[in-house]
């Protein structure tokens, strides 16, 4: 599969858990399709049958998440966009031209590649009366066992490179969309800045500039403090409050200063 299915399914640190809070309804399909592209490539790369298993349900979950029929504008305009935002860096000392290039070449791949796709992404897998059999029976609790299903059974005992040579054949129709939401939110993470704060008592609140839109908030706390962060946020302010684990189900607000780091990207 492609470069983008490789990468970690969840950056982990040994000290710190970052988590990410979007401000509009498109990143948050964004995230969601990137942690499923991200999981798929995880599972599909292992040889078990109950993990090809879970990687042919992700991908039901993602024709699902991607069946929105605004998703692709939205995507070849954001790429468009960065494009230009790109271009209006030619002749600045500052940036490399190889560099920008680069850049500019990925773009404009992921755009055509996504342009050159017909319909929604994984709609020629609707055409494959097997797949679309095993997601209905899917979408019913167990409905998948030898009894229902003997045919995806009988796939599941295939050997491992077997198996994974459907999925990569199958999750194929996804890498357009795949590597053209890792590179848009690659660039979006890359255009904040991470500043320091401290959330008093649990609590932080802070205002937005009118003058600037943001579309993601990343927040980066010690795992120390034991302090999960509950987000808020609008276009005018950001607001957090933290919790802890009292017991295994319930959670208490933190009542002592939490140091986190904070970054708005626009």
């Amino acid at each position: 599969m492609g470069s983008g299915y490789d990468r970690p399914f969840m950056e982990r640190h040994d000290r710190v858990i970052q988590y990410e809070y979007p401000f509009n309804e498109r990143i948050r399909t964004y995230l969601r399709l990137e942690n499923l592209f991200r999981r798929l490539g995880l599972l599909v790369a292992r040889e078990d049958a109950l993990d090809h298993h879970f990687a042919l349900m992700t991908m039901f979950e993602i024709m699902e998440v991607a069946g929105r029929a605004d998703l692709k504008s939205e995507v070849l305009k954001d790429l468009e966009r960065q494009k230009q935002a790109l271009n209006g860096y030619r002749g600045n000392p500052a940036i490399s031209e190889e560099a920008l290039n680069h850049a500019i070449g990925r773009l404009d791949g992921c755009f055509s590649a996504l342009n050159q796709q017909t319909g929604k992404a994984g709609q020629c897998l609707t055409e494959n009366e097997w797949l679309m059999t095993i997601r209905a029976r899917a979408s019913i609790p167990g409905g998948t066992c030898e009894f229902d299903l003997p045919g995806y059974f009988a796939w599941q005992h295939e050997s491992p490179a077997s198996r994974r040579a459907d999925l990569e054949r199958w999750a194929g129709s996804f890498a357009p969309l795949a590597e053209s939401l890792y590179i848009l939110l690659a660039m979006l993470r890359d255009a904040g800045t991470a500043q320091k704060a401290i959330a008093i008592g649990g609590k932080f609140q802070q205002n937005l500039p009118q003058a600037r839109t943001f579309h993601l908030m990343r927040l980066r706390v010690g795992r120390e403090h034991a302090a999960i962060p509950e987000i808020s946020g609008s276009r005018l302010l950001v607001s957090v409050r933290f919790l802890r684990h009292e017991t295994e189900s319930h959670l208490v607000p933190v009542t002592d200063d939490v140091p986190f780091e904070i970054t708005l990207c626009g």
